[in-house]
């Protein structure tokens, strides 16, 4: 007979926490499945740039519905609740924003710490340009899409491939319209 016990924080914080690992878990084995099932990387890419978009898609009414977060008025107001409240909801962590260029729409999350990749210490022999963790990109986009704000979401660094941390680009593909933001306020 086994006697599980959890955390005593709060029996939702144990259940995303396990929950968490146990994606964790699953999706290294997925990755490792996918990389038996394909030979092409960006096939690998492309699928679980898919899946993620779809976990996406469905993730943003939990988040809205569990945050209590309203409308931002910003890219960079959408960024740091990207950074501050999701990754911290759903992954545990809270990666740094970097933004903006000229036209205020391109911004980076950089990745100190990376749950995925817990139990990963390099990518797969012969599977240089796999993007182990392709999955978050489709995630955002998915969610940033479903709340009228569409983006091309990307690595821009990865730590599984030798640099100094991992990043995820993001760029808003609407010109954000200074005039209507000030209206709404």
């Amino acid at each position: 007979m086994m006697d599980w016990h959890l955390p005593a924080v709060s029996s939702s914080a144990s259940a995303h926490h396990i929950s968490r690992d146990l994606f964790v878990l699953t999706y290294g084995a997925l990755v490792a499945q996918m990389c038996k099932d394909y030979d092409n990387d960006e096939e690998i890419n492309k699928y679980l740039d898919a899946m993620g978009y779809n976990i996406g898609v469905r993730l943003i009414e939990d988040f809205l519905a569990n945050s209590g977060i309203k409308k931002c008025r910003s890219y960079s107001e959408t960024v740091d609740i990207i950074a501050k409240v999701a990754f911290k909801m759903y992954l545990g962590i809270t990666p740094s924003t970097i933004g903006g260029n000229d036209g205020g729409n391109e911004f980076s999350l950089i990745l100190d710490k990376n749950p995925l990749v817990d139990f990963v210490e390099e990518l797969p022999t012969g599977r240089p340009s796999l993007s182990y963790c392709n999955i978050l990109s489709g995630v955002l986009r998915g969610a940033l899409e479903m709340v009228h704000l569409p983006a091309d979401v990307n690595f821009v660094q990865d730590r599984l491939k030798g640099d100094d941390v991992t990043e995820i680009g993001i760029t808003f593909l609407r010109k954000n319209d200074d005039k209507k933001s000030r209206r709404n306020k």
